[in-house]
């Protein structure tokens, strides 16, 4: 049996027991996203990856622009990838082997007059240069899932034991069949994104502080969100003014720091 045909009985027999499937709830991350005051949002991703990550990072911007809402064109990057800053009104997306830090992949987003401003994206080397995640499974799914949350977007299904769809934007320790956003992604972008907002751009905004992602949990603030087995996995820190930065967490398997949710 293959992988899709797989998941397509595990949707229905979901569906015939009258539990709702992961691909028709709502998946933004919480309530954030960028000022669209233009057809489509064009916000752009600074490319500072690497030949190895290249083809990825091209594949993840071009179907990220595949939903009706988005238009974000790929340009040359603006950190240095071992810092990864953050550039006001670009997501800029960076790689190199950031340590034994538990974390396959983060995203950086800031957040300025409700909006978000600026993001980045990071993919850590130290675990893609090793045999069990260097593939372009893992690869793919942690680069465009990642540049998702960017967007605003958050996870379809959070249990790393199972893989009920076949997006991007899935918790799933076998990420074979989840390289791509699928139907329920470019729907929820549309939800999320069906408004212009006039008197607003995303570079006027007073630009939130400068503070950098991080590489660590006392980089991030305070964990608001926890995977199923305890793990933080999302965390915001007020940089005062009404501005606040939110890192998501994709942790490495069996990685992370456990059962913290008594330190909410």
């Amino acid at each position: 049996m293959t992988v899709f045909s797989m998941k397509k009985k595990l949707l229905v027999a979901s569906v015939l027991a009258g539990v709702a499937a992961p691909v028709i709830a709502s998946h933004s991350w919480s309530n954030y996203h960028w000022a669209r005051t233009t057809a489509e949002l064009q916000v752009p991703v600074g490319d500072n990856v690497n030949s190895v990550w290249q083809s990825y990072l091209d594949t993840a911007v071009v179907d990220w622009n595949k939903s009706t809402v988005i238009n974000s064109p790929l340009v040359a990057g603006s950190s240095n990838p071992k810092r990864c800053n953050a550039i006001e009104g670009t997501i800029q997306v960076c790689n190199e082997r950031y340590g034994r830090t538990g974390w396959l992949g983060i995203a950086s987003i800031w957040l300025s007059g409700g909006h978000i401003s600026k993001g980045t994206t990071k993919v850590n080397d130290t675990y893609f240069n090793t045999a069990q995640y260097n593939t372009p499974a893992w690869r793919a799914l942690v680069m465009y899932q990642e540049i998702g949350h960017d967007y605003g977007l958050g996870h379809q299904d959070e249990d790393f034991n199972t893989d009920l769809t076949e997006s991007c934007m899935d918790y799933t320790n076998l990420p074979g069949g989840n390289e791509h956003p699928d139907a329920h992604d470019y729907e929820q972008l549309l939800a999320m994104y069906n408004h212009t907002e006039s008197g607003a751009t995303i570079t006027s905004r007073a630009p939130a502080s400068n503070a950098e992602s991080g590489d660590t949990p006392a980089d991030w603030g305070r964990a608001v969100h926890f995977t199923k087995d305890g793990r933080p996995d999302v965390f915001v820190q007020d940089l005062g003014n009404g501005n606040r930065k939110i890192t998501h967490v994709f942790w490495a398997i069996g990685e992370g720091p456990r059962n913290v949710r008594h330190h909410r």
